[in-house]
C-alpha cells in the first residue's frame, strides 16, 4: 500500500503495517515523539493498522491531538497507581481535557492533598518500570465478565451502555487495564514530568441524585521543564486572577443574593463604559446602525426560532396574562424582527445590525466562575442581512474587525472553523454551503485554521477566535456564524433587480463575545494594569500636605477638563502610604504635589509600568497623555 506523509512523499509498506511502525521507519527519533496520528483525516492511536492507501499525518505533544493522547495516558497511570494503594477503589471514567485529565473514582476513604503525594511517588515507579501500553478487544461478554472479576461496577454500567455494534477495546499497563477507547501513548516511561494539582467532588454522570465521586486533576508533559513552565503559569494565573484583582481594584463583586450575576461597581463601569464606547465608535465607522431588542419575549417566538427545541435547557421563563414568556438568552430572534418591520430591496443589502444585548442562561450553580461563567451578560452581537453572493466579503470584513480589535489590546490569536453539529437545523446543502463561504473567507485572508468538526451553532457553521494572553493562556471570544435557517423560519425576504422575492442570508458575529467576559479576560491579561484609556484612575494626585490641597484641587479640575480621570488624594495619611495605595490601584500615573510643584511650572510625574519619577512641564504632561487616551496606546511612554 501506499503511504502519503505530510510533505507530500509516498512510502510503500505491507498492509496492516502500524502507524508506529511507519514512524519507526522514517526515523527513531520521529517515533519517539509520535504519540497519535491522523490517518486519511481519521486521528487514531499509534497501534493503528493501516490497511489501504492513506494519508498520514504524525501528531506529537505540540498538536492538540497528540496532548490528548499524552494527557488520556497520564489519566491511566495515576489510575494504575490509585487501585495499587487502594485496590478496593471504584473507576469511573479518566478522560483528556483542555489542560491536563481528571479521573473520578468511588472510594470510602476521603483523600487529601498529602494522598497526591503518596499517588504521585507511585506514579514515578510506574514509570520507572515503564511497562509497554498494549490495545486489545473483548467481546462483549468478555468485557462486562472483566468488570465482574475486578469488582468494577461502574465500568459494567459503561459496558451494558455500548451501542451492540461498538469495539470494545481495552488498553492495560503492567498488571492494569482499562476500558477504554484510546487512542494512547507506547509507554508511560515518556511520561518525563506530572503534577497532580486538585481534588473535587463530581456526581456520577453530573446527575445530584447519584453517588458523589472524588475527582483527582492532574498534568503531564513530556519534559521536565514544561512542567515547571506550567506551574510558573498557574502562580501568575493567581496573582492575577480576575475575582481577587475586581476586588482589590473596586471594580465588580458577586453576591449570594445572585448567584451568577455580576454587579458592576463605579470604577468597573468606566471600564465597562469605554469598552462599549469604543465599540460603538468602531462599528459606525464600518456601517453598522445599532438596535436594542426587548429582554423577554413571547415562547412562540422562540419555538418559531428554533430555540426552544434545540437551547430550552438553558433558558430561562415567566407567565404573563397567561402567556408563557422566555427571557432572551441570544439576541438573533429580535433582530429578525426588527428586519421584518419594512420590505427591502437587494439595494439596501448588506444590511448591518449592531446590539449591545443584555441575555441570560441558565448555568449550573458548579460551572458558575466570576466574570467568565455567569447567568447574565451582554454579548455584544451583530446581524448582518445579504445575499449570498455579498457573504464572503461581509465575513472577511468581520475579520479585519475583529483583527483590529485583538491587536489593539496586544492578543496574538487562533482560528478554528467550527462545522455542523449532530443536533442541528437544515439541510446538508446548506450547511456545505455556508462551511465553504466560511472558509472560502478564510483562505482569502491566507489566515490558518484548524478545523473543529461538529461544534457549529445549531444553524450554522462558525468561526471562532481563540485569543492568547500575556502568560500563554487562550480564550475563545469572537465568533462569525453564517445562517440559512432563520431567514427561513422568520419568512425573511427581499426584492432582488429582477423585481422577485428572495431570501437573505444573516451573519452573526461577536467581537467582545460578551463585555462581561471580555473585561475578566483583560483584568488577567493586563493583571489588573490597564492601558491608559481604560483604566479607571488614570492621573492619582498626591499633596504633600494640606497646604498643597487647593493646587491638587485645581490641578484635578484642568485634567477633567481635559478628558482624563483624576482624583485627589489628600487624606490625613502619610505620603508614603498614599503612593503605596495609588500603586496597589495601579493608577498609570502618580503626581506627588508640594512646594516646588506649587510655584513652579513644572510637576513631578511616577509611571506605573517603569516605576520611574521624572519632572515634566505641566503643558507638556497634559498633552502627552491626552495623546496616550487618543491613541489607545498600550503603553504609558510620554516621550
Amino acid at each position: 500500500m501506499q503511504i502519503t506523509l505530510k510533505d507530500g512523499s509516498i512510502k510503500e509498506y505491507p498492509e496492516k503495517t502500524t502507524v508506529y511502525e511507519i514512524a519507526e521507519s522514517i526515523s527513531p527519533g520521529l517515533a519517539k515523539n509520535t504519540l497519535a496520528a491522523t490517518v486519511n483525516g481519521k486521528d487514531v492511536d499509534i497501534r493503528y493498522p493501516i490497511e489501504e492507501d492513506a494519508t498520514v499525518e504524525f501528531l506529537n505533544f505540540d498538536t492538540p491531538q497528540g496532548k490528548h493522547a499524552f494527557w488520556h495516558s497520564g489519566s491511566h497511570l495515576m489510575a494504575q497507581a490509585i487501585k495499587r494503594l487502594w485496590p478496593d477503589a471504584q473507576l469511573t471514567i479518566g478522560p483528556a481535557i483542555d489542560n491536563g485529565f481528571y479521573y473520578d473514582i468511588d472510594l470510602d476513604y476521603t483523600l487529601t492533598p498529602d494522598d497526591l503525594e503518596k499517588i504521585e511517588a507511585e506514579m514515578k515507579k510506574i514509570v520507572k518500570e515503564a511497562p509497554p501500553i498494549e490495545r486489545y478487544e473483548l467481546s462483549r461478554q468478555e468485557a462486562l465478565d472483566w468488570a465482574e472479576r475486578e469488582g468494577e461496577t461502574y465500568k459494567t454500567e459503561l459496558i451494558n451502555n455500548l451501542p451492540e455494534d461498538e469495539v470494545i477495546s481495552f488498553y492495560g499497563q503492567g498488571e492494569w487495564a482499562d476500558l477504554c477507547a484510546g487512542p494512547h501513548i507506547k509507554s508511560p516511561s515518556q511520561i518525563k514530568a506530572f503534577k497532580l494539582t486538585n481534588l473535587a467532588g463530581a456526581y456520577w454522570h453530573a446527575d445530584a441524585n447519584n453517588k458523589m465521586l472524588q475527582r483527582i486533576y492532574g498534568i503531564a508533559f513530556p519534559q521536565k521543564k514544561q512542567l515547571k513552565e506550567y506551574l510558573h503559569r498557574l502562580e501568575e494565573a493567581k496573582k492575577r486572577d480576575h475575582r481577587k484583582l475586581g476586588k482589590e481594584l473596586d471594580l465588580f463583586s458577586m453576591h449570594d443574593e445572585g448567584p451568577g450575576f455580576p454587579f458592576f461597581h463605579p470604577k468597573g463601569m468606566i471600564v465597562r463604559n469605554e469598552l462599549e464606547q469604543f465599540w460603538r465608535e468602531e462599528h459606525a465607522k464600518r456601517g453598522y446602525d445599532e438596535i436594542k431588542t426587548p429582554i423577554m419575549l413571547h415562547s412562540e417566538l422562540w419555538h418559531r426560532s428554533g430555540h426552544w427545541d434545540h437551547y430550552k435547557e438553558n433558558m430561562y421563563f415567566s407567565e404573563i396574562d397567561g402567556n408563557e414568556f422566555a427571557i432572551k438568552p441570544m439576541n438573533c430572534p429580535g433582530g429578525m424582527l426588527i428586519y421584518k418591520t419594512k420590505s427591502h430591496s437587494y439595494r439596501d443589502l448588506p444590511l448591518r445590525m449592531g446590539e449591545l444585548g443584555h441575555v441570560h442562561r441558565h448555568e449550573l450553580s458548579g460551572a458558575l466562575h466570576g466574570l467568565f461563567r455567569v447567568r447574565t451578560f451582554t454579548q455584544d452581537d451583530a446581524h448582518i442581512f445579504m445575499t449570498l453572493d455579498q457573504a464572503r466579503d461581509e465575513i472577511k470584513s468581520v475579520i479585519d474587525l475583529a483583527d483590529d480589535f485583538y491587536n489593539l489590546f496586544g492578543f496574538k490569536y487562533k482560528v478554528e472553523l467550527s462545522t455542523k453539529p449532530e443536533n442541528s437545523m437544515g439541510t446538508d446543502e446548506e450547511w456545505e454551503i455556508a462551511t465553504q463561504a466560511l472558509e472560502q473567507a478564510l483562505i482569502d485572508k491566507g489566515i490558518d485554521y484548524t478545523i473543529n468538526p461538529g461544534d457549529g451553532a445549531f444553524y450554522g457553521p462558525k468561526i471562532d477566535f481563540h485569543l492568547e494572553d500575556s502568560i500563554g493562556r487562550t480564550w475563545q471570544c469572537g465568533t462569525i456564524q453564517l445562517d440559512f435557517q432563520l431567514p427561513e423560519r422568520f419568512d425573511l425576504t427581499y426584492v432582488d433587480s429582477d423585481g422577485l422575492k428572495k431570501r437573505p442570508v444573516v451573519v452573526h458575529r461577536t467581537i467582545y463575545g460578551s463585555i462581561e467576559r471580555f473585561m475578566g479576560i483583560l483584568i488577567e491579561h493586563f493583571a489588573g494594569r490597564f492601558p491608559f484609556w481604560l483604566a479607571p484612575v488614570q492621573v492619582e494626585i498626591i499633596p504633600v500636605t494640606d497646604r498643597h490641597n487647593d493646587f491638587a484641587y485645581e490641578l484635578e479640575a484642568e485634567l477633567k477638563e481635559n478628558g482624563i480621570r483624576a482624583e485627589v488624594d489628600a487624606r490625613d495619611e502619610k505620603i508614603g502610604y498614599r503612593i503605596r495605595q495609588a500603586q496597589v490601584q495601579q493608577v498609570p500615573f502618580m503626581l506627588v504635589v508640594g512646594d516646588k510643584e506649587v510655584e513652579g511650572t513644572s510637576l513631578t510625574v511616577r509611571n506605573r509600568d517603569t516605576n520611574k519619577q521624572s519632572v515634566m512641564e505641566r503643558d507638556a504632561f497634559i498633552k502627552g497623555i491626552k495623546e496616550l487616551k487618543d491613541s489607545k496606546s498600550l503603553s504609558l511612554d510620554l516621550e
